[in-house]
């Protein structure tokens, strides 16, 4: 009789195409009725209401999301002026309107210009920051208003993309900015130097650092594919996702390799933030420069998987 596989065995990266209405916890408890697994994890929350990449790790991989989760994002986002929400999204209530027929492409343009490069937000009340040991969602729902403290994000990219004028006119924009900022917040604040307020409507993640849409599967395909076993050909195996997100340096010394593996420092390698180190193909670990040398910040590859 063959072995009946562990959780350990089904291990990888699942790019997942998140529909509207489910949050990112909904999906990860899809993926997991779908592998038969409980250690599934995923990087880069989305709102219910957005659509788009949400980078799902199963199994060892659970112990990559930190480092998975580095780099921009990239959205595909849709705000209307005129209409403020106590959410500062399209599923809260509204909490102000006003004729907002003025505002032109020009002046939406200008506005989007000084929304770009470092800038401070305020997270919105209906969030998941904490504020003393508490989320902010949880106090928005019982009503109440706390003061909360700017953030320093950075968007390196707000491009227009279309404008419908009217009353309550439309925009459409690309956005890449630093993991942490509020696309919605980012709606609001342009609404708020316009002088009309202005809300997000909708909202699709196109990038997740270099993890795209374009290779993101819907959850129906993956239904489908674990019912006649193929999902594991959907997976990313984990060193291609790792040489995606991370620098990598590749160790030669088979007895260094060893080391490592036991937990030894490495040699620094002059590199800012985590890298990876890898030996013939394989993660051995990811690290970080600490001075001369460089520290284990995640030890992957056991002694015994070496040979």
């Amino acid at each position: 009789m063959g072995r009946r596989r562990s959780a350990d065995d089904v291990s990888g990266v699942l790019i997942v195409d998140k529909p509207v209405g489910m949050t990112s916890h909904d999906v990860v408890q899809v993926v997991r009725r779908a592998v038969g697994q409980s250690r599934v994890g995923h990087t880069g929350t989305l709102d219910p209401a957005a659509t788009g990449v949400l980078v799902v790790c199963l199994g060892r991989a659970t112990r990559l999301v930190q480092f998975l989760q580095v780099g921009t994002k990239t959205y595909a986002a849709r705000m209307v002026l005129g209409v403020e929400t106590d959410s500062q999204d399209a599923d809260g209530q509204v909490i102000a309107t006003v004729d907002a027929s003025h505002v032109d492409e020009r002046s939406l343009c200008e506005a989007l210009t000084r929304f770009q490069g470092p800038i401070e937000q305020i997270p919105p009340m209906v969030s998941a920051v904490k504020v003393d040991g508490e989320r902010l969602h949880e106090k928005a729902r019982r009503g109440e208003t706390v003061e909360r403290d700017a953030r320093q994000v950075t968007v390196h990219d707000l491009v227009l993309d279309a404008f419908e004028p009217g009353a309550r006119p439309e925009a459409a924009f690309l956005v890449t900015c630093s993991a942490g900022t509020y696309v919605r917040t980012i709606a609001h604040d342009v609404g708020q130097a316009l002088g009309v307020g202005g809300s997000l409507v909708g909202l699709r993640r196109l990038a997740n650092g270099p993890f795209t849409s374009d290779e993101a599967h819907d959850l129906d395909t993956i239904r489908t594919a674990a019912e006649d076993g193929s999902l594991a050909e959907r997976f990313l195996p984990i060193e291609a996702a790792v040489a995606r997100a991370l620098p990598a340096v590749a160790i030669e010394d088979d007895d260094v390799a060893l080391r490592l593996t036991q937990g030894a420092r490495a040699e620094a390698q002059q590199i800012e933030g985590p890298y990876a180190l890898t030996y013939g193909g394989r993660l051995l670990g990811i690290y970080e420069d600490t001075g001369d040398a460089a520290k284990a910040a995640l030890v992957w590859t056991r002694p015994e998987e070496l040979s």
